[in-house]
């Protein structure tokens, strides 16, 4: 304790620290009053990023994707039912309950997106990337690209205005790929991180190791990354440059995301006018986007181009919308729009501001005048919503340039979208972008005019706007990132988010190797021949690489026909009277779906009540070679991959599903049709 204000703790080498001496006063952003000191001085971080390689990395690279995944489920359901304490320290910060929302329920709804996308991956520690590659003319050499997780550390270094979120979204995707993290929030906002991870860490949920938190000053902690470890930053352009700069980043060579603030704008078409919807919809998303969490979202709309015959127009209303905003404490059921995180960063808004002032003015607003609910201007770090109005955007620099990261916006004038086009891409790169339109055609020009300088992009019309998450919402199923001052780096993305903590290695051999290597079946490997049909076996009790070779089924001409008339398909191929002149056939050919139906006459074993429920699709079907009346086909039939699901509920049947390569073979010897079904599996009744 320090003059009765609380010391944040810092949870290094699977305990609980505080630094050294008193450390930096954090302050209430609504009243002034002091809420916590934090420090790192005194841990040893080179230490903490060994204890997370040696002790959390261990552990989660132990665990498989589905594990790992599984874990993060627990997790936000633990921070679900904790989440009331959060609101209670989050107003702490400024924020009202929706701005809260979007931090601590945006954050808790990342675990979960991230959750679900173990199903995407196989019940292994590692997985394959992409396709096999053939190697060899005989197919006994082949090639595949797998995806290990990294032997290091997730070092994130986090914004103050998301301390939950900006959290969990990262490590969400690290702990998936089986890294473990060390966190080191914005200090200003750190005690609200530091009350999450108390539960986090109180919850066992997660292995020890896996998460770290320091809260205060980075110190030296970047002089003990290693290539293995990778480094996240999220804030300033200018401190992310500073420290992708730094002497070991660049002789380690370090993998480096960096989320930088970015000028990102909404344009409205050029085909709107004020009695469409799409006018509404344009003023809603604006007055949203500058007031929620008090305009501090690095996702939050900068610059506004709207066609110049509305511009006195959208401005007026847009000012309306804005007064019609409460703005005060946030503890207040009234108030829409609570305070800046802190003083400082008021500070800034206002030096930036008046910058801009040099060549835009204020249309609506005050720069040292606000009207509060239930709070003191002098205490607290408020500050009205402003909307500047810039005339000549092609001739000043400036309003593309300076952010101001609070609730400013800046609106201007364009003459036609080519010019809508050219203003979106002066940001030099942003990380969202959105056109509110009703013409596809403009929606399509404007979106492949600009796409080069913008990571997301959103179209906003009539059709979409009730289900839009809206203009700035990060969502985990997509890339989170932007080009060029945005930062080059990429946040989430499903899949391609995980990638970032894991290692891409080609590997080569044969293809029996490399099933081994895979745990699924690659073509031409050698086969494990089943001593009893794979059908009437459990989804415990199969194995990759299991496989039957069926009898032979002559096709014939009267079996092509039968098939014609029970499908209705008379396609002139499967006609035997067809002149076959200037056509791909020798003669009738038989369907490829008949064909299919034919293989699984001959690979299914239904004779008895069995362990598959039921066939859950096909996959990559391919016809590779046309089957003649009087050929004898015959199927290689071999277990693939398996996945596990989840028991759901209590009445549910534990399952898997079961990937299943079939291989379609002429008399020739020749491969006439290739495809991959999938089974549901009954597990044994015990193992739930």
């Amino acid at each position: 304790m320090n003059n009765g204000i609380n010391k944040l703790e810092n949870y290094v080498h699977g305990k609980w620290i505080t630094g050294d001496g008193d450390g930096q006063t954090l302050f209430d952003a609504v009243n002034g009053d002091p809420v916590a000191t934090a420090t790192t001085k005194g841990l040893d971080l080179g230490a903490a990023l060994d204890y997370g390689r040696r002790v959390g990395g261990e552990g989660l690279r132990k665990m498989t994707f589905h594990e790992r995944g599984r874990m993060l489920k627990a997790l936000a359901m633990h921070l679900s039912e904790k989440k009331e304490n959060f609101y209670k320290v989050s107003y702490h910060t400024g924020a009202t309950r929706l701005d809260s929302w979007i931090d601590i329920e945006g954050g808790i709804g990342n675990l979960f997106s991230n959750a679900s996308l173990r199903r995407k991956f196989p019940d292994l520690p590692y997985c394959t990337d992409g396709e096999p590659i053939p190697l060899g003319k005989a197919g006994s050499f082949m090639a595949h690209h797998l995806l290990v997780p990294k032997e290091g550390v997730a070092v994130h270094i986090n914004a103050y205005n998301f301390p939950v979120w900006g959290m969990l979204e990262k490590c969400a995707v690290n702990w998936l790929a089986g890294m473990p993290a060390l966190v080191k929030p914005a200090t200003i906002t750190s005690f609200l991180t530091e009350s999450v991870v108390k539960e986090i860490i109180d919850s066992k949920i997660l292995p020890e190791g896996a998460l770290q938190l320091i809260c205060g000053s980075a110190g030296d902690l970047l002089d003990h990354v290693t290539s293995q470890d990778v480094v996240t930053f999220t804030g300033s352009a200018t401190t992310g440059h500073m420290l992708k700069a730094h002497p070991v980043i660049m002789q380690e060579n370090v993998p480096f995301n960096m989320e930088a603030d970015s000028l990102n704008c909404l344009v409205l078409g050029n085909d709107v006018i004020p009695s469409m919807p799409e006018w509404d919809i344009f003023i809603k998303e604006v007055r949203k986007e500058m007031t929620v969490k008090a305009g501090q979202k690095c996702t939050a709309i900068r610059r506004i181009f709207v066609p110049a015959n509305l511009l006195e127009d959208a401005y007026i209303v847009l000012g309306d919308a804005l007064s019609k905003t409460p703005i005060g404490n946030p503890l207040n059921e009234k108030v829409k729009m609570g305070s800046l995180a802190g003083h400082q960063q008021r500070k800034e808004v206002r030096s930036n501001v008046e910058q801009l002032l040099q060549t835009s003015s204020i249309v609506f607003g005050d720069l040292e005048k606000v009207d509060l609910i239930d709070a003191n201007k002098d205490k607290g770090a408020f500050l009205s919503p402003l909307l500047l109005l810039n005339q000549q955007p092609f001739d000043d620099e400036s309003v593309h340039t300076i952010e101001c990261f609070g609730p400013v916006s800046t609106i201007m004038p364009y003459e036609s979208m080519t010019d809508a086009i050219a203003l979106a891409k002066k940001g030099k790169g942003s990380l969202c972008c959105s056109i509110v339109t009703a013409d596809d055609k403009v929606a399509t020009d404007f979106i492949i005019g600009a796409a080069t300088h913008h990571g997301r992009m959103l179209v906003l019309n009539r059709d979409c706007a009730k289900e839009s998450t809206g203009h700035g919402s990060p969502l985990p199923q997509l890339v989170h990132g932007g080009p060029g001052r945005a930062g080059g780096g990429e946040e989430m993305g499903g899949v391609r988010g995980v990638k970032h903590y894991m290692q891409r290695v080609a590997i080569q051999g044969s293809p029996t190797t490399l099933t081994a290597i895979t745990n699924t079946y690659q073509q031409n490997s050698k086969g494990i021949p089943a001593v009893i049909h794979p059908f009437k076996k459990f989804y415990e009790e199969l194995v990759v690489g299991e496989q039957i070779i069926t009898a032979k089924r002559l096709i014939t001409s009267e079996d092509i026909d039968r098939f014609a008339e029970l499908s209705g398909d008379h396609f002139y191929a499967h006609k035997k009277e067809t002149d076959f002149t200037n056509t791909m056939f020798d003669e009738q050919v038989a369907h490829g779906y008949f064909i299919l139906s034919a293989a699984a006459g001959l690979f299914v074993d239904g004779s008895d009540l069995g362990p598959v429920l039921l066939n859950y699709g096909i996959d990559e079907l391919r016809f590779t070679k046309p089957v003649y009346p009087g050929t004898e086909v015959h199927i290689k039939f071999t277990c693939r991959e398996k996945i596990p699901q989840d028991v759901k509920e209590e009445n549910d049947i534990p399952k898997g599903i079961v990937k299943w390569m079939v291989e379609i073979i002429d008399d020739t010897g020749e491969q006439a049709g290739i495809a991959t079904i999938l089974t549901m599996v009954k597990r044994k009744e015990n193992n739930t």
